[in-house]
């Protein structure tokens, strides 16, 4: 080549390297694809309507605070540079930025209830989950669902035994009895959360111990709300180690050929509806179901999903439709949803006043324990260590729920979602067992 076209190929690829930074540059400049003026634009007329009180009822105001402040949020959380890195970036922004609006009174009271309301009796959080359900099971290769099966189970028993085995080991350590190291902190943090975990739990204890449930679950909320801090944190910590060991990660799949079967198809409005519509039916069912079997709607909802499609009884416009109605949910409403749970379901004055150094030694042992139980007995059934302890482990020691989300979208792996709330819902259910087995013995 000679030096002409040496010189012409050299200032063709700085050409070309412009403008990919150029392109960079604009999509740092813009948030949820809009130019950042005109973002802007809706975020002053959303604070606006929202401080002079005339913010609409209902669903339309508190998803229009939840999108605008959520993304805002989620931004800035992706742009702090310790926090981005190892903190969970935007979604942990998202949650403790919209708890810390509520904890200092910069949102106005009606707008909180406006949310709160929204989320729990306006079933926006089930809304979410069962979209990601089915979408991401229906899009699953059926092979591999059976052969994932009940091996599923190793690592939520792995992560059972090492947050309990931790907790007993710190909490011997730091002068805590094993009794409350195990029955205060770490069984509830493995509870499956508020409804399923905690409320229950206290009912239990109080059967074996005596006091009223309302004295237990004083004691064990704090518990919950720093381990969920925990397992976020933990969550983009385990992204950051499968990006530096991709040997342990499988970047969201859970064993090597398990992955969601994005198709290359364009996306297809009445596709989209039909997706909608079969993870509204599918839901549905679950609570049909749960009339008459004694397991969490969500739980019937995963099982009935996965046996349609290991049966292959759905026809592939309904799959194709699933799959972009999930990818539209989680793309586009994933961040207003952790703004939504740091409203509705995060209390800061019960994080700030559970920390002292004892007790946060005695929650992160417990959650590491979880992750480290879940990753080795993962592994032993052939299943990536990274993934194993994030869904099985972490999903164990969140908060249900609003925990999955924020721990999958801490950790980049929403499509874990169907095996999260399996280890939130059914290994909710087997912590409760647990507890009435093991406080007469403890007792």
């Amino acid at each position: 080549m000679g030096e002409s076209a040496k010189k012409l190929h050299t200032e063709e690829l700085t050409a070309n390297e412009l403008k990919v930074y150029d392109r960079k540059r604009k999509d740092q400049l813009k948030i949820m694809g809009l130019p950042l003026v005109w973002f802007a634009v809706f975020l002053t007329i959303t604070l606006v309507t929202l401080y002079t009180g005339n913010l609409p009822t209902g669903m339309i105001g508190s998803l229009l605070v939840m999108v605008v402040l959520g993304e805002a949020l989620g931004w800035i959380g992706d742009r702090l540079p310790i926090i981005k890195s190892y903190l969970g970036g935007g979604a942990i922004v998202a949650i403790f930025g919209s708890a810390y609006m509520v904890y200092a009174g910069l949102l106005p009271e009606s707008v909180i209830t406006g949310v709160d309301e929204f989320m729990t009796t306006g079933g926006f959080l089930d809304f979410y989950i069962a979209a990601l359900i089915t979408g991401s099971i229906l899009g699953m290769n059926s092979k591999v669902l059976v052969k994932i099966g009940v091996r599923y189970f190793v690592p939520i028993f792995g992560a059972v035994i090492g947050a309990m085995v931790i907790a007993g080991i710190v909490g011997f350590l730091i002068g805590f009895s094993v009794q409350d190291a195990v029955l205060v902190i770490a069984l509830p943090i493995l509870g499956g959360g508020m409804g399923a975990g905690a409320i229950p739990m206290a009912q239990v204890y109080s059967e074996f111990l005596g006091n009223p449930p309302s004295y237990y679950i004083s004691i064990l909320v704090p518990a919950l709300a720093l381990g969920n801090v925990f397992a976020i944190v933990f969550a983009s910590l385990l992204n950051s180690l499968g990006n530096k060991m991709p040997s342990l990660s499988g970047n969201g799949q859970l064993i090597p050929g398990f992955k969601i079967e994005e198709k290359q198809s364009s996306f297809d409005i009445s596709k989209m509806g039909i997706g909608l519509l079969a993870a509204l039916l599918f839901f549905a069912l679950g609570h049909l179901l749960g009339a008459f079997i004694p397991l969490h709607p969500y739980a019937l909802m995963i099982m009935l999903v996965a046996l349609v499609k290991i049966l292959d009884l759905i026809p592939e416009t309904v799959v194709e439709g699933a799959s972009q109605w999930y990818q539209f949910v989680a793309k586009t409403w994933t961040l207003a949803l952790l703004f939504g749970i740091g409203v509705a379901f995060t209390d800061l004055d019960s994080v700030l006043a559970a920390l002292s150094l004892q007790y946060i030694l005695l929650v992160a042992g417990v959650v590491f324990g979880a992750v480290m139980g879940a990753a080795l007995l993962g592994r032993l059934v052939g299943f990536y260590p990274i993934e194993s302890a994030i869904s099985a482990g972490l999903c164990m020691a969140n908060m249900g729920g609003t925990g999955d989300v924020a721990v999958l979208s801490a950790a980049k792996r929403m499509q874990l979602m169907p095996f999260a709330q399996i280890a939130s819902r059914l290994g909710g259910a087997l912590i409760l067992l647990l507890a009435g087995l093991i406080i007469p013995l403890l007792v």
